[in-house]
């Protein structure tokens, strides 16, 4: 009869074998297993310096690319636009490349010959869907006599704003200036809906847009229209090209609409060096009477413009 003890010795020889088997396995494995790890590991390696060379190869390519615009740029542009007083319009934003790419397109704009009247920043609060009343209120407390009877009748803060700005700040060229731009501009500012930086000494003949990414959020369409209606109201009281980031946001609405891709020019590329030679190009041609799209997006028709012959004084 077998007893309990016979039972204990056989299952602990079963174990046993089980695990000298399982040693022996792995130990007969593990070379051939080892090896393929090896080689997997060291192909991973050579790929991630391979990528990691590429690019720094891309960036070297980017700088030698951007220094040749850079360098071209007065070759291109020199005397384009001398005697021409331009406005930069910026939107506020998280993102700091909208503030490299209005400082890149301002000096290109001074390498072509123009005067910067200023640079007028479009805050948040400008383009919120709550501040239509508050921008309706400061409208008519601050419009001179000399524009508000020109200002849009229906109830939009942002259109009627906008129209004001315009109005007092571009005009066509050697125009003295709106008596009563300064207490239009301080009210503004100090309700923090504009931001101000220049001497605004002078109305500009020319606009030039800078805008980032589109606006996000629940009131994101609201902001993205009112984008529109700014360049609109600009686009009305002189030229105007919008330089954006990319091709998303207000380059792509700008593009998106019939009416005002017609009288409105673009870049899609304002971040790089060759944006900004570009944007001043098409600030050139614009004011020659053409209207163009350039960069590399969705409806660009072209890196620049075919030629820019300096922009006719009026």
């Amino acid at each position: 009869m077998i007893n309990f003890r016979y039972h204990v010795v056989s299952l602990a020889a079963v174990f046993l074998a089980l695990a000298i088997g399982l040693v022996v396995g792995t130990a007969a494995a593990n070379g051939p297993l080892a090896e393929n790890l090896n080689d997997q590991v060291n192909k991973i390696t050579d790929e991630k310096q391979q990528l990691r060379d590429d690019l720094e190869q891309s960036r070297a390519e980017l700088k030698k690319n951007a220094d040749f615009a850079t360098e071209v740029a007065p070759m291109l542009l020199n005397g384009k636009l001398a005697n021409r007083n331009v406005l930069l319009v910026k939107f506020e934003g998280s993102d700091d490349d909208v503030d490299a790419a209005t400082e890149g397109i301002a000096d290109t704009l001074e390498t072509a010959g123009a005067k910067i009247a200023g640079t007028l920043t479009i805050k948040e609060k400008f383009t919120a869907a709550t501040s239509s009343e508050l921008l309706l209120g400061m409208a008519d407390s601050s419009a001179p006599p000399a524009v508000s009877g020109a200002l849009p009748a229906e109830s939009n803060g942002v259109d009627t704003s906008a129209a004001l700005l315009a109005a007092v700040l571009v005009g066509k060229s050697g125009a003295t200036q709106v008596e009563g731009t300064r207490g239009v501009l301080s009210a503004y500012e100090k309700n923090g809906v504009i931001g101000l930086d220049g001497d605004f000494k002078a109305p500009a003949e020319a606009v030039v847009i800078v805008a980032g990414a589109p606006a996000s959020g629940k009131d994101a369409k609201e902001r993205n229209a009112a984008a529109l209606t700014i360049a609109g109201r600009f686009d009305l009281a002189g030229k105007v090209v919008v330089a954006g980031l990319s091709a998303n946001g207000l380059v792509s609405s700008v593009r998106g609409d019939a009416s005002i891709a017609k009288s409105v020019s673009t870049v899609d590329n304002a971040v790089t060096a060759y944006g900004q030679v570009a944007a001043v190009m098409a600030l050139v041609e614009r004011l020659g009477g053409k209207t163009g799209h350039y960069g590399i997006g969705d409806g660009a028709t072209s890196l620049l413009p075919k030629t820019v012959s300096a922009a006719n004084g009026s």
